[in-house]
């Protein structure tokens, strides 16, 4: 038997490397190999898209998500591969920044 998918992602232009379920509130968080990461209903409806800090380095320092984690409170924490966490609201408003030198693989 195979399982039927209950919805399609769209809107990533490379494969996804990374999702979470905040079932609480309806969404799924999903980040793909460039970036950016895009929240969905549970229905695969496209709400927002999650836009990194412009930084010196660029835009490209929001690229390649590897972890996502959404809390029932409305905060969605994204760990990207260059050591850069950033944590936004489900609005799609950046609401904090911190690098590590850490590179959790």
């Amino acid at each position: 038997d195979f399982a039927t998918p209950r919805a399609v992602l769209t809107g990533h232009d490379y494969e996804i490397t990374c999702a979470t379920i905040c079932a609480e509130l309806g969404l799924v968080i999903s980040g793909s190999k460039e970036g950016p990461c895009l929240i969905h209903s549970m229905n695969g409806d496209l709400l927002r898209t999650l836009e990194g800090p412009e930084t010196i380095a660029g835009p490209e320092n929001c690229l390649r998500p590897k972890l996502i984690q959404a809390s029932r409170e409305g905060h969605c924490v994204i760990y990207y591969e260059n050591g850069l966490f950033c944590v936004f609201s489900v609005n799609g408003r950046l609401q904090a920044t911190m690098e590590t030198d850490d590179k959790i693989k």
